[in-house]
């Protein structure tokens, strides 16, 4: 049956573009007054972190000296004029800053006045403008005062003058405008989104099998019709919105099995359509509705019949390389599995040229750093030799960090905030879908070698601690289901490039401890993320996800985590931290959450470690007492898999924590030296573990390790106690 291209009508939408080529042409000028901006003046007594250097007007010049630089401004005199909405400052400041904070006093309410912005090394006079419009609407009387946070580097010279609040100019309106449009578009998307999830279809996709060249889709019909029709969308399609579709096939019979051909031209590549998925839509008088959730393929054919690989026991490292520390540490610690950290825009390029790989995808070539493969390649066959299981994280650069510039721009999303450190991919073009499957088709296929020539990689991380997206994971300040069903994309797309190689690859999603509380307020809960990914996999067939969990203590700076206050054993606990693993543990084996209603999914705490405050006995001894409380818990629960710790070495710019396993490599005493925590885990898991381990039971206040473990209160969840009511 031939392929026909129509043009697909499912929801109503409102035509971004459209909207934002009005608020370029809309003579802005005329709606807003032009005002006198309010200079703004520092109080000197309330600055904090910082040492006054020099004060020559409205001029002042700082020296940091702690972690947390802040200045406060002087109270307003009177009402802030309408208007005045866009804070501004000149500064000098050759490191930049890396995070700016702008906090609404007096009362500093971090729930709904904040704004992170980023701003660039400057070594002459340079001007910093942020909007505040989003923020300000409640504050300006009399008496307020704004507290601004200088990024979080000590020993900086930062110098600021003319701070004011002014109206915003021609240019900055018509990007507000642009904003304000997307926010209009983001809530018909999140509308229709949530529609089409909670959809209670008749009609229905219930297997999409593919073969090397073929793939197999069957459904039912509620009814046998003429007008509906089997939709192909790519992943750089919205399901719910309008659009034309790639393919679309009538569908005749009430019961139905098509065979499409699994490989197409189309954008200059033989499009390999094991990346789309299927939909069933009726045509009507105004375009077409959807009568069925859309699927993913179900089975996908491997290249290699590999064994399927577990981690020998529960202990591994996080963020392992070669040339970090002693390699011989895998074998001493016992090291079973490990992560490591994939930056994929940095070592890819459009162009060929000397010390390239050159990577074909479906007809088209994509080129690698040989050496960066190269430095890949030591690290993978260190941990293939000794068979330890490998979760490669991956993360995208920002476009400007990235050596090719034009790959960079395709694998950013294109609504990433500068504010944040790594970016969701971009999941909105056919060119960038290509070039982000070309990406880990590479991986996928050096590292899934049967004779493990390159080394190996099982799992994929996607991405970093995704429920605090602004910063690890920026697609922009989107709504959880928003920014998770671009999230799922991603994790589809890897999912089945890398079962391409591997039948046992399996995804994984980053989450930190912020089960049901979250620290800032454009931050998303653990929780709402996770239940957005079950409805998905409900809705669109369940694929082989597991859970990354990063169960820090309450404070990253207290090792003593039995203290924490947040972490509850039920399963509306603020927090999951060591404290209460139960939580975590008993949740990964809920019905409702086991792959296929059936299996347990992979459950690794793949980003964790206790904090040493200083190299003083006192402390090493609580860092070491920290991991012991956090080991007896991990291995009595059965529903953890790998315990991977961070850090392996103390590092000079992680916040001023001490949480590796060894010293810091140029420490004046011991560089590189194993501190107490290091015996402890070299002892975990082995017939030394009683000996090592139990002294610590006087630090935590214990005799015996049984009474850490507590009952989980399985009862129901608030989002279940929403549904009925």
């Amino acid at each position: 049956m031939a392929d026909k291209i129509t043009k697909i009508k499912t929801m109503k939408k409102i035509p971004i573009l459209v909207l934002i080529l009005c608020a370029l042409l809309f003579n802005v000028s005329e709606m807003y007054a032009q005002v006198e901006p309010t200079p703004l003046s520092i109080q000197k007594d309330a600055v904090a972190g910082m040492e006054i250097r020099a004060v020559e007007g409205n001029e002042y010049t700082f020296y940091t000296s702690s972690l947390e630089p802040r200045i406060v401004t002087q109270p307003l005199a009177k009402p802030l004029q309408a208007g005045n909405s866009v804070l501004t400052f000149e500064y000098i400041c050759p490191k930049g800053m890396d995070v700016i904070t702008v906090w609404f006093g007096p009362d500093f309410n971090k729930e709904d006045q904040k704004l992170v912005r980023r701003i660039s090394p400057a070594k002459i006079w340079a001007t910093c403008s942020i909007d505040l419009s989003d923020n300000i609407k409640d504050w300006g009387a009399p008496g307020d005062v704004l507290r601004i946070d200088l990024g979080d580097d000590a020993d900086e010279e930062i110098m600021i003058r003319n701070i004011s609040l002014r109206a915003m100019n021609a240019e900055e309106k018509a990007l507000a405008e642009i904003r304000n449009a997307k926010k209009r578009h983001d809530a018909v998307l999140e509308e229709n989104l949530k529609n089409y999830l909670a959809g209670d279809y008749e009609s229905s996709l219930y297997g999409v099998v593919v073969s090397t060249d073929k793939i197999k889709i069957k459904g039912k019909l509620v009814e046998s019709k003429e007008d509906v029709f089997l939709c192909e969308v790519p992943l750089y399609m919205d399901v719910t919105e309008e659009q034309t579709f790639a393919n679309v096939i009538p569908v005749a019979n009430a019961q139905f099995s098509l065979d499409v051909n699994r490989f197409e031209e189309r954008n200059g590549i033989n499009y390999d359509r094991l990346l789309s998925k299927w939909v069933l839509a009726e045509k009507t008088n105004t375009g077409y509705q959807l009568v069925s959730h859309a699927r993913y393929a179900d089975q996908i054919p491997s290249l290699y019949d590999l064994p399927k690989e577990k981690p020998a026991t529960k202990k591994g490292l996080g963020g392992f390389y070669v040339g970090k520390g002693p390699v011989s540490d895998l074998d001493e610690l016992g090291i079973s599995s490990v992560t490591v950290n994939i930056r994929l825009a940095t070592f890819m390029y459009s162009s060929p040229a000397e010390n390239r790989l050159t990577h074909s995808y479906n007809g088209k070539n994509y080129y690698f750093d040989e050496n960066a493969v190269s430095r890949l390649d030591e690290t993978l066959q260190e941990t293939a030799k000794r068979d330890i299981i490998v979760a490669a994280i991956l993360l995208i650069n920002k476009a400007e960090q990235c050596p090719d510039k034009k790959i960079g721009r395709l694998l950013q999303h294109p609504d990433m905030d500068p504010a944040g450190n790594y970016s969701m991919p971009n999941m909105t073009t056919s060119e960038s879908v290509d070039c982000y499957a070309a990406a880990l088709d590479f991986l996928a296929s050096r590292y899934s070698r049967p004779d493990k020539k390159y080394g190996r990689i099982h799992h994929w991380i996607m991405h970093n601690e995704v429920n605090m997206g602004t910063e690890w994971t920026n697609m922009g300040n989107r709504t959880a289901l928003v920014f998770m069903d671009t999230y799922i994309k991603s994790m589809r797309l890897c999912y089945n490039m890398a079962r391409k190689y591997n039948p046992h690859s399996e995804v994984m999603i980053s989450v930190t401890k912020q089960w049901q509380w979250k620290s800032k307020p454009q931050f998303y809960l653990v929780t709402e993320l996770m239940d957005i990914l079950l409805d998905y996999s409900k809705a669109e067939g369940d694929f082989q996800w597991g859970m990354a969990n990063h169960p820090y203590p309450q404070s990253l700076y207290e090792p003593k985590t039995w203290l924490d206050e947040k972490a509850e054993f039920n399963m509306n606990t603020p927090l999951i931290t060591f404290k209460n693993l139960e939580v975590i543990d008993a949740w990964i084996k809920l019905p409702e959450v086991l792959y296929k209603g059936k299996y347990k999914r992979t459950l690794w705490l793949s980003e964790n470690g206790t904090n040493s405050r200083t190299y003083t006995e006192k402390d090493l001894k609580e860092q070491a007492a920290g991991f012991a409380y956090a080991w007896e818990k991990v291995k009595r629960l059965d529903g953890i898999d790998g315990f991977q710790w961070h850090n392996w070495i103390d590092g000079r710019r992680e916040y001023g924590l001490r949480i590796g396993l060894r010293r810091f490599p140029d420490d004046e005493t011991d560089p590189m030296g194993k501190k107490p925590v290091w015996y402890a885990y070299q002892a975990a898991g082995t017939e030394d573990e009683n000996e090592v381990l139990d002294p610590y039971k006087a630090v935590i206040g214990i005799s015996d390790w049984e009474e850490i473990m507590h009952e989980v209160d399985t009862s129901t969840s608030e989002k279940e106690l929403k549904k009925q009511n």
